[in-house]
């Protein structure tokens, strides 16, 4: 792997513009499960279509609201991890860096990450389901969703399953890649679309691609190089090898 690492640290280093596709990957290695994963203990009998949904969430606030309450606190208590911590690191070397993400937890922003599109919204904010008010300073351990001013019940400012993802946010990432020198792919699966069409929208537009995941995905196919491992420990030995 160090030849590849040279090969990738000498692109980034005459880079003007670095996009960064992180998913569940490099949240995983800070201790967050995926949304799967997460359903345990008492969650584990409950399935996407009342968890994650509009249908699910307006047949049961309760049930729902608690769900991504109880995933919030755990998120709220965790730390980044050193992938994070590279990009960061990577955003002082290089004129621009995007961090595009499919995740939820906040992690790129709690590490120091500057210019951040979050694909599928943020756990740690809600926003009323009637007309979209956002709203902070929620408290932990409600049992019911609280109201908007406007009499609307709030919900997480994420994406559920069957849901757009946010205009603004999807037109801008295709913009930041069709015009980036480099897309790097981190810890995604590349299976969720549109999220997995942006490396290939990347590379069309004359992009050099760079995947780091412990393993192949169908991003490989279209990637220039395949830095295979996980992201905390890839992501800091190619920052190193961009310094010498």
């Amino acid at each position: 792997m160090q030849e590849q690492l040279k090969t990738v640290a000498r692109r980034l280093k005459s880079a003007g513009k670095i996009c960064v596709l992180t998913g569940a990957g490099i949240s995983k290695e800070s201790g967050i499960p995926t949304f799967r994963e997460a359903q345990t203990g008492l969650w584990a009998n409950f399935d996407a279509e009342r968890l994650a949904t509009i249908q699910g969430y307006l047949a049961d606030p309760p049930l729902v609201w608690q769900w991504y309450d109880t995933r919030r606190v755990g998120i709220a208590d965790t730390q980044p991890n050193a992938g994070h911590y590279a990009l960061v690191e990577l955003e002082s070397m290089i004129p621009s860096v995007v961090i595009i993400t499919q995740n939820i937890d906040g992690l790129h922003a709690k590490a120091g990450s500057r210019d951040i599109i979050e694909l599928h919204g943020s756990i740690l904010k809600y926003r009323c389901f009637d007309a979209g008010h956002p709203q902070s300073d929620v408290a932990a351990g409600l049992k019911e969703p609280p109201q908007c001013r406007c009499g609307s019940m709030l919900r997480p400012d994420v994406v559920w399953f069957g849901e757009a993802l946010p205009q603004e946010a999807l037109e801008r990432a295709f913009q930041e890649v069709g015009s980036a020198d480099v897309v790097l792919v981190v810890g995604t699966s590349g299976l969720v679309q549109p999220a997995a069409s942006l490396p290939d929208h990347g590379a069309r537009n004359g992009a050099f691609i760079v995947e780091v995941n412990p393993e192949e995905t169908p991003i490989t196919e279209i990637a220039d190089c395949l830095l295979q491992g996980l992201s905390g420990t890839v992501l800091p030995r190619l920052i190193a090898e961009m310094k010498e």
